[in-house]
């Protein structure tokens, strides 16, 4: 199945996309969009030319496990992409996921305006592989 996975910001919104064996998460692209509705009709027209068939996005947590301000626009988000999109949206724990994308595009020495073009997409595939990896799917 063809799985998205998306790691919502308050201006760029990474996107991951998985193949069709669900073993291998990869960036896919960084929509750089403010606007709640415009984004959704975005990663609408993504979802529709590339056949995603269930839609991941990254659920904020705080770093004792509750959900704050963040987690709650993020699933009110999900709830608006599930409406327009008429897929299944489940919720992945997100915690660390910008500090590992980081630490990536150190070891790659990724840096600058290149850094950020690409962190929000690193980050979204690795929402996406945890997704895969978890037992409990």
């Amino acid at each position: 199945m063809v799985i998205l996975s998306v790691d919502l910001g308050k201006a760029r919104t990474g996107l991951a996309i998985c193949d069709k064996n669900e073993m291998l998460a990869t960036p896919l692209a960084q929509i750089s969009e403010k606007n709640e509705k415009l984004l959704i009709d975005k990663i609408s027209n993504v979802v529709l030319a590339h056949h995603v068939e269930l839609i991941v996005v990254g659920l904020p947590k705080n770093m004792d496990g509750t959900e704050g301000e963040s987690a709650k626009n993020a699933r009110e988000f999900a709830s608006k992409l599930k409406e327009k999109t008429g897929l299944i949206v489940r919720m992945q724990d997100e915690r660390g996921t910008t500090v590992t994308a980081h630490n990536y595009l150190n070891a790659t020495n990724t840096r600058g305006k290149k850094r950020k073009n690409v962190v929000d997409s690193v980050a979204a595939t690795i929402i996406l592989q945890n997704y895969l990896d978890s037992s409990n799917r």
